[in-house]
C-alpha cells in the first residue's frame, strides 16, 4: 500500500490528464455557447436544448465506457492483455449499433425531439437544423469514447489528452469558420456548430486508428469486433447494462429538468445553459478524480487486494470532497466576470436568473462530487453498477423530478424556487449511498481465468 504522499502523486498522475480531457470537452461546449451568443439567444437556447438529446446518447456511451474501463482495468491488474482486446472489440460493436439507432431518430424526426423540450417555434426550427447535422457525429463519437476509456483504464493517459486537444482546436476553428463565414464560406449559424462537431469527431477516430495500428499494448482488432464473446459478453453486460441504464436514467431526468425549465421560458433556458456550463468547469477536477477512482479500485481488485482497494477508495473520497470545495470557491470568484460577459448577450431577466443560478450550482457541485466518487468510482470499480442504477432510478424519478414538476406547475412557485428545488437532487440520495459504501459489498474481483 502506498503512503498518502505517494498515493496522492499516483492519483494525480491518473486524474490530471482526465481533467484535461474533461476541460477540453467543457471548452468545446463553452466555445459553442460563446459563439452562438453572437448569433442570437434563440440559437444558443436551441443548441442547449438539442444537446439534451445528444446528452442521452453520451450517457449511453459513458455507461459502455464504464463497463469497458472496469473490465479492462481488472484484467490489466491480472496481466491478461488478450482479454482486454476482446473487451474493446465487443464494446465497439455495441457502440456502433447504439449510434446507428440514435442517428436514425435524430436525422428523421428532429422537430419532434425539439418539441419535447420547448414550445417556441423559432427554437424548434433552429434546434432541428442542429440535430439533423450533428447526428452524423454519433458513430465517430461512440468509437472514440470507448477506445479512450480502454486506454485510460490501463494507464495510457497521454494519447486521450493529445486527441482531445487536437479535437478542441479543430472544433473551435471549424465553428468560427462556419458561424462567422470566414475564408469566403457562408454563415451557417447553429448548423455550423453542428458541422464543426462532426469534423472534430472524425479527427478523433482517425487519431485512434493511427495509434492502434502502431501500438504494442492494446489494439483495436477487427477479428474481435465480429467475434462471439460468450461469457465475456455476459460479464460486460453485467457491469455495462446497469451503468448504461443508470446514466440514461440520470440523463432522462436531466432532460426532464430541461423540459420543465424550457416550458417556463427562454430566459430560464438561456440562464441554465450558462449555469450548467459553469458548474461543469467547476466539476472537472471532481470527475477527474472519480474516473481515477474507478481505475485505481479496479486494478487493485483485479489483484485481489481488497483491503488496499477499500483504503484507496476512502482516500479518493477525501480528495474529491476537498477538490469540490475548491471548485465552489472558484465558481463564486468568477461569477461577476461571467455576468459582465453575458450582460449584452442575454436579456435582463436571464441575467438576473443567471446570477442566482450560479450560486445555487455550488452546493450541487459538492453533492455531485461525492456521489460520483462513490457510485461511479468505488462501486463501479468493484463491478457493482447495479446499486447506482437502482438508487438513481428511485430518487430521480420518484423524488427529484416530481418535486420540481410540482413546484413549477402545481404550486406555481417563482422560477428561482423551482431551480432551488431542482438543485437538491444529489443530497436526496446521499444517505443511502453512504450506507452502501460503508457496508463494503462492492469490493469484488470479477476477472476470470480464461486459460
Amino acid at each position: 500500500m502506498l503512503n498518502k504522499k505517494d498515493f496522492l502523486k499516483y492519483a494525480s498522475t491518473l486524474a490530471f490528464p482526465i481533467m484535461i480531457q474533461n476541460l477540453i470537452g467543457t471548452l468545446v461546449n463553452l466555445a459553442d455557447t460563446v459563439m452562438l451568443g453572437y448569433v442570437s439567444q434563440t440559437a444558443m437556447s436551441a443548441s442547449s436544448l438539442a444537446n439534451q438529446f445528444t446528452f442521452i446518447l453520451f450517457c449511453l456511451y459513458y455507461g459502455m465506457a464504464t463497463g469497458t474501463s472496469v473490465l479492462c482495468a481488472q484484467y490489466w491488474g491480472k496481466g491478461d492483455k488478450k482479454t482486454i482486446e476482446k473487451i474493446l472489440g465487443l464494446a465497439e460493436r455495441i457502440s456502433l449499433i447504439s449510434s446507428f439507432v440514435f442517428f436514425i431518430i435524430s436525422f428523421a424526426m428532429p422537430a419532434t425531439i425539439m418539441s419535447i423540450f420547448t414550445n417556441s417555434p423559432d427554437t424548434i426550427a433552429a434546434g432541428s437544423e442542429y440535430l439533423r447535422v450533428i447526428s452524423f457525429s454519433f458513430v465517430f463519437m461512440g468509437f472514440s469514447q470507448v477506445f479512450m476509456s480502454a486506454l485510460r483504464s490501463i494507464g495510457k493517459i497521454m494519447l486521450p489528452s493529445i486527441t482531445y486537444i487536437v479535437s478542441l482546436c479543430v472544433n473551435v476553428i471549424c465553428n468560427a469558420t462556419f458561424i462567422f463565414g470566414l475564408f469566403g464560406l457562408p454563415k451557417l449559424g447553429v448548423t455550423g456548430v453542428a458541422l464543426g462537431t462532426v469534423i472534430a469527431r472524425m479527427v478523433e477516430v482517425l487519431i485512434c486508428l493511427i495509434y492502434s495500428l502502431n501500438s504494442s499494448d492494446v489494439r483495436f482488432r477487427i477479428k474481435y469486433f465480429f467475434a462471439k464473446s460468450g461469457i465475456l459478453f455476459r460479464d460486460f453486460m453485467k457491469i455495462a447494462s446497469p451503468a448504461v441504464i443508470n446514466d440514461v436514467v440520470w440523463s432522462f431526468a436531466s432532460s426532464a429538468f430541461a423540459a420543465i425549465l424550457g416550458h417556463i421560458g427562454d430566459d430560464m433556458v438561456a440562464a441554465n445553459a450558462v449555469a450548467v456550463m459553469v458548474v461543469n468547469i467547476g466539476a472537472i477536477a471532481c470527475r477527474g478524480f472519480a474516473n481515477a477512482t474507478t481505475i485505481i479500485v479496479s486494478q487493485e481488485l483485479g489483484q485481489n487486494h481488497k483491503d488496499v482497494a477499500r483504503e484507496y477508495g476512502k482516500r479518493m473520497l477525501k480528495i474529491t470532497i476537498t477538490v469540490s470545495m475548491i471548485g465552489c470557491v472558484i465558481i463564486l470568484a468568477i461569477r461577476p466576470l461571467i455576468l459582465d460577459f453575458y450582460r449584452d448577450k442575454l436579456t435582463e431577466t436571464a441575467i438576473y436568473y443567471l446570477g442566482i443560478f450560479i450560486i445555487m450550482t455550488t452546493w450541487r457541485l459538492v453533492g455531485e462530487g461525492i456521489n460520483t466518487c462513490l457510485i461511479c468510482g468505488c462501486f463501479r470499480g468493484g463491478g457493482d453498477s447495479r446499486f447506482g442504477m437502482i438508487v438513481d432510478s428511485i430518487f430521480m424519478w420518484l423524488v427529484a423530478v416530481p418535486l420540481t414538476f410540482l413546484a413549477a406547475y402545481v404550486f406555481k412557485l417563482p422560477p428561482i424556487w423551482v431551480y432551488f428545488i431542482m438543485t437538491l437532487d444529489e443530497f436526496e440520495k446521499m444517505p443511502v449511498v453512504f450506507i452502501h459504501y460503508l457496508r463494503g459489498k462492492w469490493l469484488t474481483n470479477i476477472t476470470r481465468d480464461f486459460d
